[in-house]
């Protein structure tokens, strides 16, 4: 069926295929409801939306769910869940789409689960793939300028979001929720939703905040909150997932194991272990704020940086802004190939490469070769961060082609490479 769609599209009129998707993908919405039954009608839906941390959000519910007793499925960038099964999210898609979700909530059903936990992406709302799902509550992280070229201006971006928290007011589901991030300058308009419950969470509400690279804590509401991921962006994750809790009326000491018990979100600030003396981190960020969130992070150690983050194709202004949080928050730094699809890779680094002012970035095509060379300059003490990929399956490259790809299981070889010397 892909092939044939494919081949439709290459033979129709661009403008003409535009014009048509959107009445193609609100078919297949409808048709995959009526197929698989309205499954989100017999079960709990968690929708989480925003740019940054939904997939850390989407966690932290979870294991606060699991840490209650529920039976859960998770659906996301990182993973599909039912039950104690998981696998990794090959699809290079937050929700893909063609009946895939309905079909997902269908199996949590039969599986007897009590809650489903879904990522909800701009580009999944702009092609309805969340349409047709009864929302519970629906939690919003943040929002910046991202998929500006898709969408057609941030603008439309943002009204693409606005369209989920939309679908969370039409749903026919009782005591719903509206969780949201109060100190994002968006969160107003979430707010803004036809809802009985509206929530905030703000960080005045985390007291006695205390971060470093190995942990996270704070107190709320009394009680002390503590992970062992790193980054005070986590704490508006984890406060997020709380106030979720509370409408659900879970309690915080549950809240508090469950935050305790998740040691790792792949890709995701994720530390790569192999007996090395110097620290290596593989994260997502893919946004300027969340590159400056994690490079914070380390502020107290020399970093060495495979730094990617701008995709063909896309998104052309973060190249310079990328660049230079690189070049004042790092001691080295070097460029590599990242998902360039139909853009010559090297122009795009090169095109990276022309701001840094402080330094002079290495260029290094071959993203393995790029990484196994910041192994070989760091020294004990050190931290190498590699951004842009996290837990994405594939490089993206030409006509659609995919090469096989983990930055953690690459970093994982080159370590114990580098420490048989």
């Amino acid at each position: 069926m892909q092939k044939i769609i494919s081949k439709i599209k290459k033979l129709m009129p661009k403008k003409l295929w535009q014009k048509l998707q959107p009445i193609y993908h609100y078919k297949l919405a409808v048709l995959g409801a009526i197929i698989y039954r309205f499954p989100s009608k017999e079960i709990k839906v968690v929708g989480v939306t925003g740019t940054k941390g939904k997939t850390s959000t989407v966690e932290f519910v979870n294991a606060i769910l699991e840490e209650a007793g529920k039976k859960t499925a998770v659906a996301g960038t990182l993973r599909f869940k039912i039950g104690n099964e998981s696998k990794p999210n090959l699809y290079k898609m937050t929700m893909p789409g063609r009946m895939f979700i309905q079909k997902f909530l269908r199996n949590a059903v039969l599986a007897g689960c009590e809650y489903a936990v879904i990522e909800i992406s701009s580009e999944a709302a702009k092609q309805y793939r969340n349409k047709f799902i009864d929302l519970d509550a629906l939690i919003f992280t943040n929002l910046a300028p991202e998929h500006i070229e898709s969408h057609g201006s941030y603008e439309k971006y943002v009204e693409a979001k606005l369209s989920i928290a939309k679908e969370l007011e039409k749903s026919s589901k009782e005591n719903k929720a509206m969780i949201v991030n109060a100190d994002d300058k968006e969160g107003e308009k979430f707010l803004k939703i036809n809802l009985e419950n509206k929530i905030t969470y703000s960080l005045a509400e985390a007291k006695d905040i205390s971060a470093s690279e190995d942990f996270t804590k704070f107190t709320y509401k009394g009680v002390k909150m503590e992970t062992t991921l790193p980054g005070k962006f986590n704490i508006y994750n984890m406060l997020g997932a709380i106030k979720y809790a509370e409408h659900e009326k879970i309690d915080l000491e549950i809240v508090r194991k469950a935050f305790l018990k998740l040691k790792e979100i792949k890709g995701r600030a994720q530390r790569i272990e192999e007996g090395q003396d110097f620290k290596v981190v593989v994260d997502y960020a893919h946004t300027p704020d969340s590159l400056k969130a994690i490079y914070e992070t380390y502020l107290g150690s020399r970093k060495i940086v495979v730094l990617g983050n701008c995709g063909g194709g896309r998104d052309k202004w973060k190249r310079k802004e990328m660049a230079e949080i690189a070049d004042n928050y790092c001691e080295a730094a070097i460029l590599t190939d990242e998902d360039p699809y139909d853009d010559d890779p090297r122009e795009i680094v090169e095109d990276m490469a022309k701001y840094f002012k402080n330094k002079k970035p290495e260029i290094v095509m071959d993203r393995r070769e790029a990484i196994a060379k910041a192994f070989q300059k760091s020294k004990s003490g050190d931290v190498v961060i590699i951004t842009g990929k996290g837990t994405d399956p594939y490089i993206m490259r030409k006509n659609g082609e995919k090469e096989k790809w983990s930055d953690a299981e690459v970093a994982r070889e080159e370590l114990k490479k580098l420490l048989k010397k």
